[in-house]
């Protein structure tokens, strides 16, 4: 599928309208809502929906007022940069869980091309570098994708074999996990598979970043939680509403997700981590809603009351 992945899809929708458990959380002072979560669940958000015009700090710190425990990041090439966001991170006591690597799409692991492959390994070794910077300790991988030239069995061997032989080294020399995420990429399109891939690594280094509202077109997200269990490093949410032909990412609590379901699902996957909110952005305001729907979610109710 074209790289109108579901993350540039955010983009467009906000135009139109609006192992496990690695890090412990950090309290804020005098903010109830920075309590620890029901069954050990920790509220995060992904950075781009917070407010673009605001720096660094003001970004970070606005996430720990509306009642964030920390933040996932993309990855980082200026390694200024990079040092601004641990200082900033720093300053806001907003920890930095993970780093989602910005190169597998363009440079798929899947691709018979060694030269798209060395820059994919090249943007993939960053994103490790970033991750230990900030003290991240896992990173979201869109492992390969299935094209027209690319066959299922192929994204497959390719994957592995590249992250096996020049990714997983570096990873577990830094104790930073891969976490293999279910997305729009045409592979890994069931939990039975997920898991197989996961497994065949046989490293503590790889596991599952499991996104809620990815498999919607195909499965239910509390199928694949109980089935990937203890592989899950990591948990995206978003919502995800069809209507006959027509679809879109919604806010949490407005598509088709059953959320009561998918968070009995998380406990029975014994996940107690980091949930990281991926949606479209906005002001104060919204991003309290946003938290008080997570919190819903974390107690076992719908998100929208």
């Amino acid at each position: 599928m074209k790289t109108i992945d579901r993350r540039s899809f955010l983009g467009t929708v906000a135009g139109m309208g609006a192992l496990a458990a690695l890090r412990p959380g950090v309290a804020a002072a005098g903010s109830a809502a920075q309590a620890p979560a029901a069954g050990g669940l920790k509220k995060a958000v992904y950075v781009s929906m917070l407010p673009k015009e605001l720096g660094w700090v003001e970004k970070f710190r606005l996430a720990r007022e509306v009642g964030f425990e920390g933040i996932e990041i993309g990855t980082i090439s200026d390694n200024g940069v990079a040092e601004e966001i641990k200082a900033a991170a720093a300053k806001a006591n907003l920890p930095i869980h993970s780093v989602m690597n910005a190169d597998h799409w363009k440079f798929p692991f899947s691709s018979d091309d060694p030269g798209v492959v060395a820059k994919g390994v090249a943007g993939m070794e960053q994103s490790l570098r970033n991750a230990k910077l900030w003290g991240a300790e896992a990173i979201l991988l869109v492992p390969g994708i299935v094209d027209a030239k690319t066959s299922y069995e192929a994204a497959w061997k390719r994957s592995q074999k590249v992250i096996k032989e020049r990714i997983l080294p570096m990873a577990a020399d830094m104790k930073i996990v891969i976490g293999i995420e279910n997305v729009w990429n045409k592979f890994l399109l069931s939990p039975l598979e997920m898991a197989r891939y996961v497994d065949e690594f046989a490293s503590p280094w790889v596991k599952a970043y499991l996104d809620v509202g990815n498999m919607l077109f195909y499965g239910f997200p509390q199928d694949w939680a109980r089935t990937l269990g203890s592989r899950i490093v990591r948990v995206h949410v978003k919502d995800f509403k069809q209507e006959r032909n027509t679809y879109s990412w919604t806010n949490l609590g407005e598509g088709n997700i059953d959320w009561p379901e998918v968070r009995k699902a998380l406990a029975d996957a014994k996940y107690s981590g980091w949930v990281t909110t991926e949606i479209s952005g906005g002001d104060a305001a919204y991003l309290k809603d946003v938290v008080a729907r997570l919190d819903r979610i974390f107690a076992g109710q719908k998100p929208v009351a």
